[in-house]
């Protein structure tokens, strides 16, 4: 798999654990910062895990196919991470703009 790829999985899951994770919060946020932060949050997040944890990584076996454990594993990373910074973006939005 591309890492074009592999980034896109992780943002499109990072923007989907940020909207969740705005849902959930108190701290809200708008769906468009939740969608933005969870978005980089996933892909720039995805990318560190995939650093520090070999398994995460977009390595392709043979042929360019996909594994679908790699994906899974890419689009958890990414939704997790993009969740964790826009909590952190609502929390710090919040505390400084009131």
């Amino acid at each position: 798999m591309s890492a074009i790829a592999d980034i896109l999985i992780q943002a499109v899951a990072g923007a989907l654990g940020g909207n969740a994770a705005g849902r959930l919060s108190k701290n809200g946020g708008t769906a468009l910062g939740n969608t933005i932060s969870g978005a980089l949050g996933g892909g720039i997040g995805g990318q560190i895990l995939g650093a520090l944890i070999p398994a995460l990584a977009g390595v392709a076996s043979g042929g360019g196919s996909m594994d679908i454990g790699v994906v899974l594993g890419q689009a958890v990373g990414g939704g997790v991470t993009g969740a964790v910074v826009t909590l952190i973006y609502n929390v710090v939005k919040k505390r400084f703009l009131g």
